[in-house]
């Protein structure tokens, strides 16, 4: 399932299901099939979201400190690649929450 933000201020923004679920969770929303984050609720948004994706920076660099035990490779002998962050997936969103509370817009999902 995908989830379709909208908002006047803004192009639409498509998330899948999970990422989105993890970015409603975050602010505090319920991911149900449509809901909406009002113009007086985006600064609370995006403070949340800034946060959840520095303490996810914050773990990365804890987790990348040198360990001489370790290998870089997995028990395949492939390198290990990193996943695709909050970040990646959080900073659309934020630049979206920004530019709408700017306009005086809410964003509206739905399913």
């Amino acid at each position: 399932m995908l989830f379709k933000f909208k908002s006047q201020a803004t192009a639409d923004l498509i998330m899948l299901e999970p990422d989105a679920r993890k970015v409603l969770q975050i602010i505090g929303k319920d991911a149900s099939p449509r809901g909406i984050i009002t113009v007086d609720q985006i600064p609370q948004a995006i403070a949340a979201l800034q946060a959840a994706v520095a303490a996810e920076d914050e773990r990365a660099q804890a987790a990348k400190a040198p360990d001489l035990d370790q290998d870089p490779e997995d028990a395949d002998g492939q390198d290990v690649k990193a996943s695709v962050g909050l970040k990646q997936r959080a900073v659309p969103f934020i630049e979206m929450l920004r530019r709408s509370a700017a306009e005086q817009a809410d964003v509206v999902w739905g399913g």
